[in-house]
């Protein structure tokens, strides 16, 4: 059970979350006479399935592919110690994807009731979200060793979760719900830059093209300030737009402490420093999602 667990990386599953927390906050604030709870509650089951799945496949594929070896510096992989047999993880993985498909085909017949262009369309999204946990390692031609997995991330989970759980809630699509969603899929993002920057030795040597690996250690370091500054920027041009002050100013005091607390990430990032960073990265997120909310409700 606890090799399964470790597989399942649960320090990864708050941050899954983030982005339908977002939408459905959101879509709650706007629209609170269609807002259904059985709808937010089956999108943050999906959210929940389809990012376990994506860390099992990401789990075997690495193996498949040889980056999780012996020169590895991060935690050691389930399928890589032999606590769980490479066989054993593709039959689990199959069955995880079933599972996030009859969970994304639940959620928006329940989202919409009759079979329609936006249930269509939703569907051909659910299956690339699918899709996209399974090629992100796994197969001979994985787009997370090109240095397309950031792409990825920030699409799907940034403003795929966010706006997608908005529509499915409230059926409208405003503009100005693309900030906070840009918002999650950056601090989506500079969670897994983090992971590529701890282990980028090790991704080169073994073929996996990351983004650090493109740009090296100090550039990967800039682009990591840029996407931790992204989300405070959007934010706050979102409560200005809307004309909320208290949301503008819990996002201050946000930004206050996310320099206190991650000043010590780009003064000494070392390898320990970069992987005690990524569990803190991923719960201040959700932190910065929460406090978000809650400005939100004083407008």
């Amino acid at each position: 059970m606890n090799s399964w667990l470790s597989a399942m990386r649960l320090r990864t599953l708050p941050l899954s979350i983030a982005g339908i927390i977002t939408g459905g906050g959101m879509a709650y604030h706007d629209s609170r006479a269609t807002f259904d709870p059985l709808v937010f509650i089956l999108a943050i089951l999906t959210a929940l399935i389809l990012q376990i799945l994506s860390n099992f496949a990401n789990d075997y594929g690495d193996f498949e592919n040889g980056a999780d070896n012996e020169n590895r510096k991060g935690p050691l992989r389930a399928v890589q110690s032999g606590a769980i047999t490479a066989r054993l993880m593709k039959r689990v993985i199959i069955i995880s994807a079933i599972m996030a498909l009859l969970s994304g085909l639940v959620l928006l017949y329940v989202a919409f009731a009759n079979i329609d262009f936006r249930l269509i369309f939703f569907l051909l999204i659910g299956v690339g979200c699918i899709a996209a946990a399974l090629k992100y390692t796994m197969g001979s031609n994985p787009y997370g060793y090109k240095g397309l997995g950031d792409v990825f991330v920030f699409i799907f989970f940034g403003l795929v979760s966010s706006c997608g759980t908005y529509y499915l809630l409230s059926h409208t699509f405003p503009w100005d719900i693309l900030l906070p969603s840009i918002s999650i899929g950056a601090w989506s993002t500079a969670v897994l830059n983090l992971n590529n920057l701890r282990d980028m030795e090790n991704d080169q040597a073994s073929g996996k093209i990351t983004i650090p690996v493109r740009i090296g250690k100090s550039n990967g370091l800039r682009y990591q300030f840029l996407l931790m500054t992204t989300p405070f920027l959007c934010n706050l041009f979102y409560a200005l737009h809307r004309g909320n002050m208290v949301l503008f100013f819990f996002m201050i005091g946000t930004l206050a402490l996310a320099v206190a607390l991650f000043r010590p990430l780009f003064d000494n990032p070392s390898h320990g420093t970069l992987d005690r960073f990524l569990k803190k990265t991923a719960l201040f997120s959700l932190l910065f999602t929460l406090l978000f909310l809650l400005g939100m409700r004083f407008n």
